[in-house]
């Protein structure tokens, strides 16, 4: 790894770790901060305050896998989707109700975007179809795609929606009269989908190693390249200056500013030990990613001096969750083998 710390990882005195014993799907902070949720393949919901960390509490929300996972419009709760048909809602107490039913049909991809004073927007994808919901659960509109949806992502302000699927992605106007996608066009299978933070370039992750960008001010097209797997996860940094995304082996951050990435190369962070990174979470404050790799090895980098800080051994599995609190003080991660922990950052 560039410029690796000598420092012991972080997990081992700031760290508060639990073998939840199943696939670990998605890990997400609430609004507030005050609640993590883990989300498990066995369809169960693990809760834990990171003020109270050695309590830890289990509910089960879905009858069979959880699938997608994000927080709630209000401060402390989540949304969740699974292959059961169901969308539901958990409270930070661990009460679970449901907002919607979809029969056999699975929920992939939840996304939510919080307004003021608890209200918000709610979109979930079931097959080619995006639903969009109130705070409440009210339907608001339901969009159509070409093929299964298998990213989605609101923008920055909440007034779009965006969903990858086969041949591209397709941009929706929450608040439009009549409903017309933008649509973004480029053959293949599109995988995963980030928005950048100004709304000025959406980015897909493609099953053929690749990632590809359309710039939304002239519709020009963004090639970015040279990956030895496929990537499944993106994440813009705070300013929109950086895209990191994984599939290789380092985490791979393509420069949004001076014209690129058009023309540009990427910096690799910690990388050159042949472990493919898996997860990628950039720090909401600070200029600061979080990496996940495929032996467990989870590490924090410094984008402008490319130093690296430790935070867990790979000792436990592929790691195939990864977030920061909105703080970011803390830094949750779960892996395949159904290791979780949350690492404390902050100033003691």
């Amino acid at each position: 790894m560039s410029q690796t710390t000598t420092a012991p990882f972080l997990l081992e005195s700031r760290g508060t770790p639990r073998e939840l014993g199943a696939f670990v799907v998605a890990v997400r902070f609430s609004r507030d901060g005050r609640s993590a949720a883990f989300a498990l393949g066995d369809g169960t919901l693990h809760l834990v305050n990171p003020a109270d960390p050695d309590v830890w509490h289990a509910v089960a929300v879905h009858d069979g896998a959880t699938l997608s996972l994000a927080a709630d419009v209000t401060p402390d709760g989540f949304v969740s989707g699974g292959d059961d048909g169901a969308l539901r809602r958990v409270s930070a107490a661990g009460e679970a109700s449901d907002m919607a039913r979809f029969g056999m049909k699975w929920v992939e991809q939840v996304a939510t975007h919080a307004l003021d004073k608890g209200r918000g927007l709610i979109a979930a994808s079931v097959g080619k179809v995006v639903h969009l919901f109130d705070q409440a659960g009210g339907t608001l509109k339901t969009w159509t795609h070409p093929s299964s949806v298998t990213g989605l992502a609101f923008d920055a302000k909440g007034k779009r929606v965006g969903a990858s699927h086969y041949n591209g992605a397709s941009l929706w106007f929450v608040g439009a009269k009549t409903d017309n996608a933008r649509v973004l066009e480029w053959k293949g299978s599109h995988t995963a989908l980030a928005i950048h933070p100004e709304g000025d370039a959406v980015v897909t992750a493609m099953q053929e190693n690749a990632l590809h960008g359309w710039r939304l001010s002239d519709g020009q097209h963004m090639r970015m390249s040279g990956y030895p797997t496929k990537s499944e996860s993106l994440s813009f940094s705070r300013n929109g200056r950086w895209l990191a995304s994984s599939g290789a082996d380092a985490m791979v951050l393509w420069p949004f500013f001076g014209g690129g990435p058009m023309g540009k190369a990427p910096i690799e962070l910690a990388g050159g030990d042949g472990i493919i990174c898996t997860q990628v979470a950039c720090h909401p404050k600070d200029d600061l990613v979080a990496g996940g790799f495929s032996d467990g090895l989870v590490v924090v980098a410094d984008i402008a001096s490319s130093r690296v800080l430790p935070v867990a051994p790979p000792e436990h599995g592929k790691v195939t969750a990864l977030a920061w609190s909105p703080d970011g003080a803390r830094l949750a991660f779960g892996t395949e083998t159904g290791f979780a922990a949350v690492v404390d950052f902050s100033r003691r």
